[in-house]
């Protein structure tokens, strides 16, 4: 089977110019054959990387409050059918498509920003919806805390395809939990960074016996709009390359089918094989003949969390 990974910049904090972006993406890949194509963390419309670099956690504070507003704006909403593109691509093209996004969902008010990953089947339908389970450092100033109603698998072809969104990835128990449902190709979202890939990657997939497939963002100065609020405190060096990618696929066996990727716009596609899968659990399978379930075992609460729940007239 082909997969492919879509490293690319936003059209930052613009949401209805970068879904061109992905739809594009998306079409490239399954005209090179791929069933499957995945993007990086929050590329739609982009990932808050102006906290870390404006003092973002002053209280109160009105430009912080300014770029958060933008940034809801632009957010997400998948019940106003902002993704409708991408879902018609992914059904014209027969492919299965992994996005990230900064969600604004209806079921927590509309008014919070969730780090998500969209699941969107080759038949143009979006299947499952995870929201980032704990924001990492200074992005629990932008989002919220999500649930575990999303630790899901979905079949493509013959593989079994999880997925987990940045820091996530380092949690041993989210791990487990696609383990136990039979993933064998993982997808690792990431906002770029072959800092944060180039580690993880080849771990995970020795650990699971699984591909790993990192997909990061770019975010290059040129990407951030000249009119941007406090542009020149965001990005002080002018051609500064915030986000450098790192986009990369290792083997079930830990070694390396594309290295990561660095610094460049690219969809890349690579084959893989389940016989590989198949070879390298004979000596070591997580959930299955290498776990002792008598002794160590996970709970896992996949409701999805609401802040309220109703009981109209008539309802039991």
């Amino acid at each position: 089977m082909r997969i492919a990974a879509a490293q690319l910049a936003p059209v930052f904090l613009d949401r209805d110019a970068t879904i061109p972006k992905v739809v594009a993406a998306v079409k490239d890949a399954a005209s090179r054959g791929a069933s499957l194509v995945a993007f990086g963390e929050t590329l739609v419309p982009g990932y808050p990387a102006w906290i870390s670099r404006t003092d973002g956690a002053r209280f109160d504070a009105p430009d912080q409050k300014a770029l958060h507003a933008r940034y809801l704006a632009q957010a997400v909403s998948l019940e106003a059918g902002h993704l409708d593109p991408v879902c018609q691509a992914a059904r014209r093209g027969k492919i299965a498509v992994v996005l990230g996004i900064a969600e604004r969902p209806a079921d927590r008010g509309g008014h919070t920003v969730y780090c998500t990953r969209v699941f969107i089947g080759a038949e143009g339908t979006v299947l499952s919806v995870h929201r980032k389970l704990m924001p990492t450092h200074e992005e629990r100033l932008a989002w919220g805390t999500g649930d575990g109603a999303g630790l899901v698998t979905h079949p493509v072809g013959e593989f079994t395809v999880g997925s987990l969104l940045c820091w996530e990835n380092w949690m041993p128990l989210a791990r487990s939990a696609l383990y136990a449902l039979g993933e064998n190709l993982h997808v690792a979202l990431w906002p770029g960074g072959a800092v944060n890939t180039q580690d993880i990657t080849r771990f995970i997939a020795r650990e699971s016996r699984s591909y790993v497939l990192s997909v990061s963002g770019l975010l290059r100065e040129s990407d951030v709009a000249e009119d941007f609020p406090d542009r020149e405190e965001f990005l002080p060096e002018p051609g500064e390359l915030l986000l450098d990618g790192g986009s990369c696929l290792a083997g079930p066996d830990g070694e390396w089918v594309v290295e990561p990727q660095i610094g460049q716009e690219t969809v890349f596609v690579a084959e893989i094989m389940m016989d590989h899968v198949r070879a390298e659990r004979q000596n070591f399978d997580p959930a299955g003949h290498y776990a002792r379930p008598d002794v160590l075992r996970l709970e896992v609460d996949r409701r999805r969390q609401r802040t309220v729940e109703f009981l109209d007239p008539g309802e039991p």
